[in-house]
C-alpha cells in the first residue's frame, strides 16, 4: 500500500501543503488535490517547507502529482483529509465516488466531528482519527511555514498506519483513544479564536498574562462541559489538559519555563482561525467552540464567554476587514 500507491491528501490547503510536501521529501509518491490558486502557486515556485528549528525541505512541482480533480483519488492508497470541517461532507462523496474501496481514509482536521462524518458516507471503508498539534502557516510563493512543534497521532489500528505514515521531520505516532486526543486538542484549540480576535503571534499572547488568564476561563468553560459529558481529554503535552488552566495563569517566569519545555513556538506563529479572518473565509469557530457549547447545552452548563467569543468571530467573518484587534477586556465585555 505505501511503496506501489500514492498517498493523496484531499484538501491540500497549509496543513495538507506541509504534511504532504514532508512525505513527498521522505520519498513517497504523493498527489495533492488542491485549489487552482494553490496549485498555480506551486507549479510557478515550487514547495518550500520550512519548519521553527530553521530547517528546510525543497520540492521541484514535479516530484507531487497535483491537481483539482477528485479523479485523482483513483489509484490512493491512503487518503489524508485536511479540508476544513464545513467540507468534510462534501470531500467524502468525492472520495467514494473515485478512490479504491480499500484505501485508508485519515482525517488530519480540527474538531472532533469529522470522523462521524467520514464514516457515514464512505459506508465500510477503514476511517482513522488524527490529529495534528502544530500550526503551518503559507507565506506566499509556495512555501509553507511550521510554526510550533508536536507529533501527529492517528488513531491505533492493525496495519500500523501511524508508522507507515512517518517520515524524517514527520513523526506519526499510534493512539489507542484517539477520541480522547481529539477533545484535547479540541480545549487548546479554543486559543485560536482569542489569536484571530487579538491580531497577535501565539508568542506574544501567551506571552501576556492577561490573554492567558481569558484562555484559562475559556479552558475552564469546556473541561467543565466535558466532565459534565463524561468526555475525558487525552493532552498531547506532558501537561494534564486538567492542570492547564491553572498553569496559564501563573505568572509570566514561571509560565514560560514550563512553556518551553513542554512546546517550541515560533516567533511569528499564528492561528489557523486568524488566517482566516485575514483572508476573508469562514472560520471553523462552529466546529471548536461551537462544540463546547453543544455539550453544555446537552448537559446543561453555562459557557458564556464561549458564546461571547463565538458572537465576536461571527461579527469579525460578517465584517470582512481581518482580525479585529480586541483586547481581552473587549473580549469578555
Amino acid at each position: 500500500m505505501m511503496t506501489d500507491r500514492p498517498i493523496v491528501v484531499a484538501g491540500a490547503g497549509a496543513i495538507g501543503c506541509f504534511v504532504g510536501g514532508t512525505l513527498a521529501a521522505g520519498g513517497r509518491r504523493v498527489a495533492l488535490l488542491v485549489r487552482p490558486r494553490v496549485k498555480a502557486e506551486i507549479e510557478r515556485f515550487g514547495l518550500l517547507l520550512t519548519d521553527f528549528d530553521g530547517s528546510e525541505r525543497k520540492l521541484s512541482p514535479g516530484q507531487l502529482a497535483l491537481s483539482g480533480d477528485p479523479a485523482i483519488f483513483h489509484s490512493a492508497g491512503i487518503v489524508l483529509v485536511t479540508v476544513k470541517s464545513a467540507d468534510t461532507a462534501g470531500v467524502a462523496d468525492q472520495i467514494a465516488q473515485h478512490a479504491p474501496q480499500d484505501a485508508v481514509i485519515v482525517s488530519l482536521q480540527n474538531g472532533v466531528g469529522n470522523v462521524a462524518v467520514l464514516r457515514e458516507r464512505l459506508g465500510d471503508r477503514r476511517v482513522l482519527a488524527g490529529m495534528v498539534p502544530f500550526n503551518v502557516v503559507g507565506m506566499g510563493e509556495g512555501r509553507f511555514h511550521r510554526s510550533t512543534s508536536g507529533d501527529i497521532h492517528v488513531g491505533e489500528d492493525e496495519a500500523n498506519t501511524a508508522a507507515a505514515l512517518s517520515a524524517p521531520g514527520l513523526t506519526m505516532r499510534a493512539s489507542r483513544d484517539i477520541t480522547g486526543v481529539q477533545w484535547g486538542k479540541l480545549i487548546i484549540n479554543l486559543n485560536n479564536a482569542l489569536s484571530a480576535l487579538s491580531d497577535m503571534p501565539l508568542a506574544a499572547q501567551l506571552a501576556n498574562r492577561e490573554w492567558r488568564r481569558l484562555f484559562a476561563d475559556q479552558m475552564a468553560e469546556g473541561l467543565a462541559a466535558m466532565r459534565a459529558a463524561g468526555v475525558t481529554p487525552v493532552s498531547a503535552t506532558p501537561i494534564p489538559s486538567s492542570w492547564t488552566p491553572t498553569l496559564l495563569r501563573l505568572p509570566d517566569p514561571i509560565f514560560n519555563l514550563i512553556l518551553g519545555r513542554t512546546m517550541k513556538i515560533d516567533p511569528e506563529a499564528r492561528s489557523s482561525m486568524w488566517q482566516d479572518l485575514k483572508q476573508g473565509r469562514k472560520t471553523e469557530i462552529d466546529y471548536l467552540q461551537g462544540a463546547i457549547i453543544a455539550l453544555a447545552e446537552q448537559n446543561s452548563v453555562d459557557v458564556p464567554l464561549s458564546r461571547r467569543i463565538v458572537a465576536l468571530i461571527n461579527q469579525a467573518e460578517a465584517a470582512g476587514k481581518g482580525p479585529p484587534r480586541l483586547t481581552p477586556q473587549q473580549i469578555r465585555g
